[in-house]
């Protein structure tokens, strides 16, 4: 287990910390509305709705709660739509129709677009190859 001996009977030596019924009851109700809220429910919002459901508890009390039960907000981001088209635009004919061997350098051109999701910000990415 990698642990020294001296830490394994300090550890053994101590005693063990009961937790009464009503902090049990808290942390379940916690661990519940964290869980229904898909990971995203923070301090301030885990703290009113625990209020409403009769809990007398400040916020930083909350807040070290979940530390001590490992609730990590999850952020979620939002789909962003990176396709829009508008349908009365004309499009482009299809002139390549399969032939991706071209006879001479220059003659075939192909671009790409990629979104990249890094962080906080979406990058992008511009490809051109030249066949």
């Amino acid at each position: 287990m990698q642990v020294g001996t001296s830490a394994y009977y300090d550890w053994n030596r101590r005693p063990g910390k009961l937790i009464s019924a009503d902090m049990l009851h808290l942390y379940r109700r916690m661990k519940a509305l964290f869980k229904r809220s898909r990971d995203s429910l923070g301090s301030r919002e885990m703290m009113k709705k625990l209020r409403e459901e009769g809990f007398k508890i400040g916020r930083y009390k909350v807040r070290s709660l979940m530390t001590r039960l490992n609730l990590i907000v999850r952020q979620r981001v939002a789909y962003k739509v990176t396709t829009k088209r508008n349908h009365r635009d004309a499009v482009a004919y299809n002139l390549l129709n399969q032939n991706f061997n071209p006879l001479a350098p220059n003659q075939v051109w192909a671009g790409d677009i990629t979104y990249l999701k890094t962080g906080v910000t979406i990058g992008v990415r511009t490809q051109i190859l030249l066949i």
